[in-house]
Protein backbone atom coordinates (compact mmCIF):
# COMPACT_ATOMS: atom_id res chain seq x y z
CA UNK A 1 0.00 0.00 0.00
CA UNK A 2 1.15 3.29 -0.85
CA UNK A 3 1.04 6.34 1.62
CA UNK A 4 -1.91 8.21 2.60
CA UNK A 5 -1.74 12.07 2.41
CA UNK A 6 -3.38 14.15 4.95
CA UNK A 7 -4.31 17.53 4.20
CA UNK A 8 -5.49 20.20 7.07
CA UNK A 9 -7.51 22.70 5.30
CA UNK A 10 -7.96 26.62 7.44
CA UNK A 11 -11.56 26.49 6.51
CA UNK A 12 -11.73 23.51 8.50
CA UNK A 13 -12.17 20.64 5.92
CA UNK A 14 -9.99 17.15 6.06
CA UNK A 15 -8.23 15.53 3.25
CA UNK A 16 -6.96 11.79 3.26
CA UNK A 17 -5.71 10.86 -0.21
CA UNK A 18 -4.14 7.24 -1.13
CA UNK A 19 -2.95 6.73 -4.44
CA UNK A 20 -3.72 3.24 -5.24
CA UNK A 21 -1.64 3.03 -8.75
CA UNK A 22 -2.30 -0.35 -9.59
CA UNK A 23 -5.97 0.46 -10.06
CA UNK A 24 -7.76 1.89 -12.99
CA UNK A 25 -10.47 3.41 -10.87
CA UNK A 26 -10.68 6.27 -8.58
CA UNK A 27 -13.07 6.84 -5.78
CA UNK A 28 -14.13 9.33 -2.91
CA UNK A 29 -16.08 10.06 0.55
CA UNK A 30 -17.78 13.57 1.26
CA UNK A 31 -18.81 13.57 4.69
CA UNK A 32 -20.25 16.54 6.19
CA UNK A 33 -20.82 16.90 9.95
CA UNK A 34 -25.33 17.07 9.43
CA UNK A 35 -26.51 13.84 10.67
CA UNK A 36 -29.46 12.22 12.29
CA UNK A 37 -28.07 13.51 16.01
CA UNK A 38 -28.86 17.43 14.56
CA UNK A 39 -32.00 17.23 14.03
CA UNK A 40 -34.55 18.12 16.47
CA UNK A 41 -36.94 14.95 17.64
CA UNK A 42 -40.04 16.70 15.96
CA UNK A 43 -37.70 17.45 13.03
CA UNK A 44 -36.56 13.56 12.88
CA UNK A 45 -36.16 12.64 8.73
CA UNK A 46 -34.91 16.10 8.23
CA UNK A 47 -31.07 15.35 7.66
CA UNK A 48 -32.25 13.18 5.00
CA UNK A 49 -34.49 14.71 3.26
CA UNK A 50 -32.03 17.98 2.97
CA UNK A 51 -29.53 14.83 1.85
CA UNK A 52 -32.39 13.84 -1.29
CA UNK A 53 -32.82 17.89 -1.29
CA UNK A 54 -29.28 19.34 -2.51
CA UNK A 55 -29.10 16.64 -5.22
CA UNK A 56 -31.85 17.86 -6.94
CA UNK A 57 -30.12 20.16 -8.82
CA UNK A 58 -26.86 22.61 -8.11
CA UNK A 59 -24.71 25.32 -9.78
CA UNK A 60 -25.29 25.36 -13.82
CA UNK A 61 -27.51 22.15 -13.99
CA UNK A 62 -31.23 21.41 -12.98
CA UNK A 63 -32.27 18.10 -11.16
CA UNK A 64 -32.06 16.27 -14.75
CA UNK A 65 -29.32 17.47 -16.21
CA UNK A 66 -26.98 17.01 -12.71
CA UNK A 67 -28.09 13.36 -13.00
CA UNK A 68 -26.94 13.04 -17.04
CA UNK A 69 -23.49 14.91 -15.75
CA UNK A 70 -22.85 12.07 -13.36
CA UNK A 71 -23.59 9.55 -15.77
CA UNK A 72 -21.26 11.12 -17.90
CA UNK A 73 -18.57 10.92 -15.65
CA UNK A 74 -19.61 7.13 -15.11
CA UNK A 75 -19.63 7.58 -11.58
CA UNK A 76 -21.43 4.73 -9.31
CA UNK A 77 -22.27 7.22 -6.80
CA UNK A 78 -24.37 6.47 -3.46
CA UNK A 79 -25.42 9.02 -0.22
CA UNK A 80 -26.61 8.63 2.81
CA UNK A 81 -27.22 9.76 6.20
CA UNK A 82 -25.85 8.27 9.31
CA UNK A 83 -25.79 9.32 13.37
CA UNK A 84 -23.54 11.96 13.21
CA UNK A 85 -23.08 12.63 9.61
CA UNK A 86 -24.07 12.87 5.65
CA UNK A 87 -22.20 11.49 3.34
CA UNK A 88 -21.59 11.11 -0.68
CA UNK A 89 -19.87 9.06 -2.56
CA UNK A 90 -19.01 7.66 -6.17
CA UNK A 91 -16.53 5.24 -7.66
CA UNK A 92 -15.80 6.06 -11.56
CA UNK A 93 -12.82 6.20 -14.01
CA UNK A 94 -9.76 7.71 -12.90
CA UNK A 95 -9.77 10.20 -15.32
CA UNK A 96 -13.20 11.58 -13.99
CA UNK A 97 -12.26 11.95 -10.58
CA UNK A 98 -11.55 15.80 -10.66
CA UNK A 99 -14.61 16.68 -12.31
CA UNK A 100 -16.97 14.72 -9.97
CA UNK A 101 -15.29 16.52 -6.98
CA UNK A 102 -15.96 19.88 -8.66
CA UNK A 103 -19.43 18.72 -8.96
CA UNK A 104 -20.19 17.55 -5.82
CA UNK A 105 -18.68 20.80 -4.51
CA UNK A 106 -21.42 22.28 -6.42
CA UNK A 107 -24.13 20.14 -4.77
CA UNK A 108 -22.99 21.11 -0.74
CA UNK A 109 -22.24 24.11 -1.50
CA UNK A 110 -24.93 25.69 -4.58
CA UNK A 111 -27.56 23.61 -4.56
CA UNK A 112 -31.06 24.76 -5.90
CA UNK A 113 -33.26 23.75 -3.00
CA UNK A 114 -36.11 23.53 -5.89
CA UNK A 115 -39.44 24.00 -3.80
CA UNK A 116 -41.65 22.26 -6.17
CA UNK A 117 -39.80 19.15 -5.71
CA UNK A 118 -39.98 18.95 -1.64
CA UNK A 119 -43.66 16.86 -2.32
CA UNK A 120 -41.71 14.51 -4.67
CA UNK A 121 -38.83 14.07 -1.97
CA UNK A 122 -41.24 13.87 0.70
CA UNK A 123 -42.74 11.02 -1.23
CA UNK A 124 -39.88 9.24 -1.81
CA UNK A 125 -39.25 8.78 1.75
CA UNK A 126 -42.28 8.08 2.82
CA UNK A 127 -42.38 4.73 0.64
CA UNK A 128 -39.57 3.78 2.14
CA UNK A 129 -40.23 4.45 5.67
CA UNK A 130 -43.34 2.08 4.35
CA UNK A 131 -41.36 -0.45 3.04
CA UNK A 132 -39.46 -0.89 6.51
CA UNK A 133 -42.72 -1.71 7.87
CA UNK A 134 -43.14 -4.29 5.92
CA UNK A 135 -40.03 -5.65 6.45
CA UNK A 136 -40.40 -7.57 10.01
CA UNK A 137 -36.43 -8.03 10.43
CA UNK A 138 -35.84 -3.98 9.63
CA UNK A 139 -38.71 -3.06 12.28
CA UNK A 140 -37.12 -5.40 14.85
CA UNK A 141 -33.57 -3.93 14.40
CA UNK A 142 -34.87 -0.18 13.62
CA UNK A 143 -36.36 -0.30 17.56
CA UNK A 144 -33.70 -2.04 18.96
CA UNK A 145 -31.60 0.48 17.95
CA UNK A 146 -33.45 3.31 19.82
CA UNK A 147 -33.41 1.16 22.82
CA UNK A 148 -29.93 0.87 23.08
CA UNK A 149 -28.58 4.33 22.31
CA UNK A 150 -31.69 5.97 23.13
CA UNK A 151 -34.13 8.02 20.88
CA UNK A 152 -31.73 10.85 19.77
CA UNK A 153 -28.78 8.86 18.72
CA UNK A 154 -30.98 5.61 17.89
CA UNK A 155 -33.71 6.63 16.05
CA UNK A 156 -33.78 5.71 12.09
CA UNK A 157 -32.71 8.17 9.33
CA UNK A 158 -36.04 7.94 7.33
CA UNK A 159 -38.16 9.87 10.05
CA UNK A 160 -41.94 9.09 10.77
CA UNK A 161 -44.56 9.48 8.87
CA UNK A 162 -45.85 12.42 11.19
CA UNK A 163 -42.56 14.23 11.16
CA UNK A 164 -42.26 13.93 7.22
CA UNK A 165 -45.49 14.93 6.80
CA UNK A 166 -45.08 18.15 9.07
CA UNK A 167 -41.53 19.49 7.61
CA UNK A 168 -41.36 22.67 5.41
CA UNK A 169 -39.20 23.45 2.93
CA UNK A 170 -38.03 26.68 5.46
CA UNK A 171 -37.12 23.61 7.64
CA UNK A 172 -35.04 22.36 4.90
CA UNK A 173 -33.45 25.80 3.98
CA UNK A 174 -32.37 26.30 7.88
CA UNK A 175 -30.85 22.58 8.22
CA UNK A 176 -28.86 23.36 5.27
CA UNK A 177 -27.74 26.66 5.95
CA UNK A 178 -26.96 25.39 9.63
CA UNK A 179 -24.88 22.18 9.20
CA UNK A 180 -23.48 21.86 5.38
CA UNK A 181 -20.40 23.99 5.80
CA UNK A 182 -16.34 22.82 5.98
CA UNK A 183 -16.00 22.68 9.96
CA UNK A 184 -15.22 18.83 10.93
CA UNK A 185 -15.87 17.90 7.30
CA UNK A 186 -13.85 15.11 5.48
CA UNK A 187 -13.29 14.90 1.52
CA UNK A 188 -11.45 11.11 1.03
CA UNK A 189 -9.94 10.13 -2.57
CA UNK A 190 -8.47 6.69 -2.86
CA UNK A 191 -7.80 5.13 -6.64
CA UNK A 192 -5.12 5.91 -9.11
CA UNK A 193 -4.65 9.46 -8.12
CA UNK A 194 -1.66 11.82 -7.80
CA UNK A 195 -2.15 13.57 -3.96
CA UNK A 196 -0.80 16.61 -5.29
CA UNK A 197 -3.42 17.01 -8.30
CA UNK A 198 -6.07 15.95 -5.84
CA UNK A 199 -5.46 18.56 -3.35
CA UNK A 200 -4.84 21.21 -5.92
CA UNK A 201 -8.45 20.73 -7.16
CA UNK A 202 -9.99 20.22 -3.39
CA UNK A 203 -8.00 23.88 -2.50
CA UNK A 204 -10.22 25.24 -5.78
CA UNK A 205 -13.71 23.97 -4.82
CA UNK A 206 -13.49 24.34 -0.98
CA UNK A 207 -10.96 26.73 -0.06
CA UNK A 208 -13.19 29.83 0.38
CA UNK A 209 -16.31 27.44 1.99
CA UNK A 210 -17.60 28.51 5.09
CA UNK A 211 -16.71 27.49 8.91
CA UNK A 212 -19.56 26.60 11.38
CA UNK A 213 -20.06 25.71 14.63
CA UNK A 214 -19.02 22.11 16.10
CA UNK A 215 -21.33 19.32 16.46
CA UNK A 216 -20.60 17.78 19.78
CA UNK A 217 -21.73 14.08 20.10
CA UNK A 218 -24.68 13.52 22.83
CA UNK A 219 -24.24 11.06 25.19
CA UNK A 220 -26.28 8.10 25.07
CA UNK A 221 -29.21 7.71 27.01
CA UNK A 222 -30.00 3.76 25.93
CA UNK A 223 -31.44 1.42 28.83
CA UNK A 224 -32.44 -2.08 29.37
CA UNK A 225 -35.60 -4.18 28.49
CA UNK A 226 -37.87 -5.90 26.14
CA UNK A 227 -39.89 -5.11 24.19
CA UNK A 228 -42.50 -7.14 22.01
CA UNK A 229 -44.12 -5.87 18.52
CA UNK A 230 -47.30 -7.89 17.98
CA UNK A 231 -47.94 -9.18 14.56
CA UNK A 232 -49.79 -12.18 13.26
CA UNK A 233 -46.88 -13.53 11.71
CA UNK A 234 -46.03 -17.40 10.53
CA UNK A 235 -42.22 -16.10 12.24
CA UNK A 236 -40.78 -14.99 14.93
CA UNK A 237 -37.97 -12.57 15.13
CA UNK A 238 -35.89 -11.65 17.71
CA UNK A 239 -33.32 -8.78 17.94
CA UNK A 240 -30.89 -7.72 20.69
CA UNK A 241 -27.92 -6.10 21.73
CA UNK A 242 -25.93 -5.07 25.03
CA UNK A 243 -23.44 -2.64 25.22
CA UNK A 244 -19.39 -2.76 24.13
CA UNK A 245 -16.72 -1.00 22.91
CA UNK A 246 -16.47 1.44 20.31
CA UNK A 247 -14.00 1.54 17.27
CA UNK A 248 -11.38 3.61 18.74
CA UNK A 249 -10.93 2.00 21.90
CA UNK A 250 -7.91 0.15 22.93
CA UNK A 251 -9.38 -3.05 23.52
CA UNK A 252 -11.45 -3.16 20.18
CA UNK A 253 -10.27 -5.99 18.62
CA UNK A 254 -10.00 -8.21 22.06
CA UNK A 255 -13.70 -7.71 21.49
CA UNK A 256 -14.04 -7.97 17.75
CA UNK A 257 -12.36 -11.17 17.39
CA UNK A 258 -14.63 -12.63 19.86
CA UNK A 259 -17.69 -11.50 17.83
CA UNK A 260 -15.77 -13.20 14.57
CA UNK A 261 -15.21 -16.00 16.59
CA UNK A 262 -19.56 -16.15 17.32
CA UNK A 263 -20.83 -14.75 14.22
CA UNK A 264 -17.96 -14.15 11.14
CA UNK A 265 -18.94 -16.78 8.81
CA UNK A 266 -20.74 -20.31 7.86
CA UNK A 267 -18.16 -22.25 10.29
CA UNK A 268 -18.59 -19.51 12.99
CA UNK A 269 -20.52 -20.54 16.56
CA UNK A 270 -24.03 -18.94 16.11
CA UNK A 271 -24.34 -20.47 12.38
CA UNK A 272 -22.80 -23.84 13.60
CA UNK A 273 -24.33 -24.14 17.04
CA UNK A 274 -27.87 -22.63 17.08
CA UNK A 275 -28.64 -22.93 13.06
CA UNK A 276 -27.22 -26.26 11.97
CA UNK A 277 -26.51 -28.59 14.93
CA UNK A 278 -30.30 -27.43 16.34
CA UNK A 279 -31.73 -26.66 13.08
CA UNK A 280 -33.44 -23.78 15.55
CA UNK A 281 -33.82 -20.82 13.00
CA UNK A 282 -33.50 -20.14 9.64
CA UNK A 283 -30.74 -16.99 10.21
CA UNK A 284 -28.71 -16.01 13.21
CA UNK A 285 -25.66 -13.47 13.35
CA UNK A 286 -23.95 -10.98 16.06
CA UNK A 287 -22.13 -7.76 14.88
CA UNK A 288 -20.33 -4.81 15.96
CA UNK A 289 -21.80 -0.94 15.83
CA UNK A 290 -19.95 2.15 17.01
CA UNK A 291 -20.44 5.76 17.62
CA UNK A 292 -17.69 7.74 18.20
CA UNK A 293 -18.55 7.69 21.89
CA UNK A 294 -20.41 4.37 22.30
CA UNK A 295 -20.92 0.88 20.92
CA UNK A 296 -22.60 -2.12 21.00
CA UNK A 297 -23.07 -6.18 19.87
CA UNK A 298 -26.28 -6.16 17.52
CA UNK A 299 -27.82 -9.67 17.22
CA UNK A 300 -30.62 -10.69 14.94
CA UNK A 301 -32.63 -14.37 14.66
CA UNK A 302 -35.24 -15.01 12.48
CA UNK A 303 -37.26 -18.73 13.34
CA UNK A 304 -40.75 -20.40 14.02
CA UNK A 305 -42.86 -18.86 17.38
CA UNK A 306 -42.59 -22.70 17.57
CA UNK A 307 -38.28 -22.47 17.89
CA UNK A 308 -38.42 -18.80 18.73
CA UNK A 309 -38.08 -19.11 22.89
CA UNK A 310 -35.20 -22.31 22.19
CA UNK A 311 -33.42 -19.95 19.75
CA UNK A 312 -33.17 -17.11 22.39
CA UNK A 313 -31.74 -19.29 24.92
CA UNK A 314 -29.41 -21.03 23.26
CA UNK A 315 -28.16 -17.90 21.35
CA UNK A 316 -27.58 -16.11 24.57
CA UNK A 317 -25.89 -18.99 26.26
CA UNK A 318 -23.59 -19.62 23.22
CA UNK A 319 -23.01 -15.75 23.89
CA UNK A 320 -22.32 -15.61 27.48
CA UNK A 321 -19.83 -18.81 27.50
CA UNK A 322 -17.80 -17.82 24.26
CA UNK A 323 -14.75 -17.90 26.63
CA UNK A 324 -15.58 -21.29 28.32
CA UNK A 325 -14.21 -22.94 25.15
CA UNK A 326 -12.03 -20.92 22.55
CA UNK A 327 -10.16 -23.00 20.60
CA UNK A 328 -6.99 -21.28 18.50
CA UNK A 329 -8.62 -22.80 15.00
CA UNK A 330 -11.56 -20.40 15.26
CA UNK A 331 -9.40 -17.28 16.15
CA UNK A 332 -7.14 -18.39 12.76
CA UNK A 333 -10.05 -18.53 10.69
CA UNK A 334 -11.37 -15.15 12.00
CA UNK A 335 -7.73 -13.59 10.98
CA UNK A 336 -7.87 -14.98 7.78
CA UNK A 337 -11.03 -13.68 7.28
CA UNK A 338 -10.11 -10.39 7.89
CA UNK A 339 -6.85 -10.70 6.08
CA UNK A 340 -8.62 -11.75 3.21
CA UNK A 341 -11.09 -8.59 3.46
CA UNK A 342 -7.87 -6.47 3.82
CA UNK A 343 -6.63 -8.00 0.43
CA UNK A 344 -9.85 -7.11 -1.51
CA UNK A 345 -10.19 -3.64 -0.08
CA UNK A 346 -6.95 -3.28 -1.93
CA UNK A 347 -8.84 -3.74 -4.91
CA UNK A 348 -11.42 -1.79 -4.70
CA UNK A 349 -11.19 2.01 -4.65
CA UNK A 350 -14.48 2.78 -3.05
CA UNK A 351 -13.87 0.72 -0.59
CA UNK A 352 -10.63 1.78 0.47
CA UNK A 353 -12.36 5.46 -0.13
CA UNK A 354 -14.95 4.62 2.47
CA UNK A 355 -12.42 3.10 5.14
CA UNK A 356 -10.28 6.22 5.36
CA UNK A 357 -13.32 8.14 6.08
CA UNK A 358 -14.70 5.93 8.40
CA UNK A 359 -11.42 5.76 10.34
CA UNK A 360 -10.83 9.51 10.70
CA UNK A 361 -14.56 9.81 11.41
CA UNK A 362 -14.48 7.26 14.37
CA UNK A 363 -10.26 7.42 15.89
CA UNK A 364 -9.35 10.78 13.93
CA UNK A 365 -6.77 9.32 11.96
CA UNK A 366 -6.39 7.04 9.00
CA UNK A 367 -5.39 3.72 9.72
CA UNK A 368 -3.11 1.73 7.77
CA UNK A 369 -4.34 -1.56 6.08
CA UNK A 370 -0.43 -2.52 7.19
CA UNK A 371 -0.94 -1.25 10.62
CA UNK A 372 -4.23 -3.17 11.21
CA UNK A 373 -3.22 -6.48 9.52
CA UNK A 374 -0.09 -6.55 12.01
CA UNK A 375 -2.86 -5.64 14.93
CA UNK A 376 -5.18 -8.50 14.12
CA UNK A 377 -2.22 -10.94 13.58
CA UNK A 378 -1.17 -10.24 17.27
CA UNK A 379 -3.86 -11.55 18.94
CA UNK A 380 -3.85 -14.28 21.27
CA UNK A 381 -6.26 -16.62 22.55
CA UNK A 382 -5.84 -15.28 26.22
CA UNK A 383 -6.14 -11.65 25.12
CA UNK A 384 -10.21 -12.20 23.30
CA UNK A 385 -10.49 -15.25 26.41
CA UNK A 386 -9.27 -12.31 29.27
CA UNK A 387 -11.35 -9.79 27.73
CA UNK A 388 -14.55 -12.03 27.29
CA UNK A 389 -14.00 -12.80 30.86
CA UNK A 390 -13.54 -9.64 32.23
CA UNK A 391 -16.76 -8.03 30.34
CA UNK A 392 -19.31 -10.57 30.46
CA UNK A 393 -22.38 -9.57 28.42
CA UNK A 394 -24.93 -7.30 30.30
CA UNK A 395 -27.96 -4.78 30.26
CA UNK A 396 -29.31 -6.61 26.96
CA UNK A 397 -31.88 -5.27 24.77
CA UNK A 398 -34.33 -7.26 23.32
CA UNK A 399 -37.28 -6.57 20.58
CA UNK A 400 -39.25 -9.68 19.35
CA UNK A 401 -42.00 -9.25 16.83
CA UNK A 402 -44.26 -12.24 15.98
CA UNK A 403 -47.44 -13.86 17.55
CA UNK A 404 -46.70 -14.07 21.13
CA UNK A 405 -44.05 -12.59 23.59
CA UNK A 406 -41.10 -14.73 24.83
CA UNK A 407 -40.18 -15.29 28.08
CA UNK A 408 -37.11 -12.72 28.29
CA UNK A 409 -36.43 -12.88 32.18
CA UNK A 410 -35.89 -16.75 31.97
CA UNK A 411 -33.39 -16.22 29.02
CA UNK A 412 -31.22 -13.91 30.35
CA UNK A 413 -31.16 -15.19 33.85
CA UNK A 414 -30.10 -18.54 32.50
CA UNK A 415 -26.91 -17.39 30.24
CA UNK A 416 -25.27 -16.72 33.44
CA UNK A 417 -25.77 -20.44 35.16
Amino acid sequence: MTDITLHQMPCGMTVLVQPMPWLRTAAFTLSLRAGIQDESPEQSGLASLVCEMVQRGAGHYNSRDLVAVQDNLGMDRNSGVATATVSFGGAMPRESIGDAIKLYGDIVRRPHLPGDQLEDARMMMLHELRAIEDEPAQRVMRRLREMHYGKRLGRGSQGTATSLSSLQMQDVQEFYQSHYNATESILTVAGDVKSDDVIKVVEEVFGDWKSGPPSPMPEPEGQSGYEHLQADSSQTHIAFSFPSLWYGHEDYFRMRAGVGILSDGMSSRLFDRVREKRGLCYTVSASCHSLRNAGGIFGYAGTTPQRAQETLDVTLHEIQHLADDLQPEELDRWKVRIESALIMEQESSASRASSLASDFIQIGRAMPTEELSQLIESLTLDDVRDYWQQHQPADYRIVTLGVEPLDVLMATQSVAS
